[in-house]
């Protein structure tokens, strides 16, 4: 099988691509010129330029794939306007979708967040928790993501042959950003001296790599599938995290509407003045307060996945990687 990997110099798409690689699947990454390729040295790869803001590169490049991930879905980083962020994840989306159709691509997948999930009174989400409405949360994160949700299920409706895979909470190698691994390297560093209560789902990044690609080859058309590791509170992770970078135990918490002013005044101040971005983005405090255990069951059942690594393991892993690569000051 021949598979095209959008995002494959990020945390999630390199560690999909290594398992292709494993499994001796042809590579082939996908990127824009402006791409940093010495991230991805270890890979056995052909390269094809495209960008998913242009429609005709995508249908180019995938001219010939058995296979095509999204691992490079858009996602809000500095603050803007909400209509701008979702008319950016809207194109990026339709353009995506309408390149598997135009190239007649097999199999496609792309890979959504967990925030896709409305929080379940239960306390434990499944593949099976939709928004019936948009969500009341306001965040731009919140909204791209199911706002893209929702365009990949109306389009398998359709009879694109695409499948979404959900990772969870993700650690491990490869997190140039750094994304989620930022908390790992902040608490490290001793920048973050407070942290916001809440339950999450934790994978290794070779764990979430491994499900996707399952979820990619056994996955039904037009379902969703959970990636999971393990369910953890804040207070357990913050606390792992302090043990195996050898520094005090951070104690302090922030209530969420304490971070959610916070975050407003900050923004507030970059949209006025510009300067620094905001230290509390939007995006990480809906991640957080859109947090809540997940259950894996679908995904064992259908795809035979289980994680074979821990929190503890994915957060060593990923703390070794940012140590090795000077983003931890000892």
């Amino acid at each position: 099988m021949k598979i095209g990997i959008l995002g494959g110099t990020g945390m999630l798409g390199h560690h999909l691509a290594i398992e292709a690689q494993i499994r001796q699947y042809e590579l082939v990454l996908i990127h824009r010129h402006s791409t940093d390729l010495d991230k991805v040295v270890d890979l056995r790869y052909e390269s094809r330029i495209a960008d998913l803001n242009d429609r005709g590169s995508l249908i180019k490049a995938f001219q010939g794939l058995d296979a095509v991930v999204n691992a490079g879905a858009y996602y809000p980083t500095l603050p803007k306007p909400l209509a701008q962020e979702m008319k950016t994840a809207r194109l990026q989306m339709k353009f995506f979708l309408d390149a598997v159709e135009e190239s007649k691509v097999e199999r496609a997948m792309y890979v959504g967040g967990a925030i896709a999930l409305p929080k379940m009174p239960s306390g434990m989400a499944t593949e099976d928790a939709y928004y019936e409405k948009e969500p009341e949360n306001m965040a731009p994160y919140v909204h791209v993501k199911w706002l893209m949700d929702s365009m990949a299920r109306e389009a398998a409706k359709d009879g694109l042959p695409i499948v979404i895979g959900i990772p969870s909470m993700t650690f491990g190698e490869y997190d140039f950003g750094p994304t989620t691994g930022k908390l790992i390297v902040d608490i490290a560093n001793q920048k973050l001296k407070a942290y916001i209560k809440g339950e999450r789902n934790v994978v290794s990044a070779r764990d979430a790599g491994r499900g996707l690609l399952y979820a990619l080859e056994k996955g039904k058309v037009g379902e969703r599938y959970l990636i999971t590791g393990e369910n953890v509170n804040m207070d357990t992770l913050v606390a792992t995290i302090c043990e195996i970078a050898d520094i005090p135990q951070i104690t302090k918490t922030v209530p969420l509407n304490m971070a959610k002013l916070v975050n407003k005044l900050q923004e507030t101040r970059y949209a006025l003045f510009r300067g620094e971005p905001p230290q509390v983005t939007s995006t990480a405090i809906a991640v957080l307060a859109g947090g809540q255990h997940l259950d894996g069951t679908k995904a064992k059942v259908e795809l035979d996945y289980t994680p074979e690594l821990t929190m503890r393991d994915a957060v060593e892993r990923a703390y070794i990687w940012f140590e090795k690569h000077g983003y931890i000051k000892r």
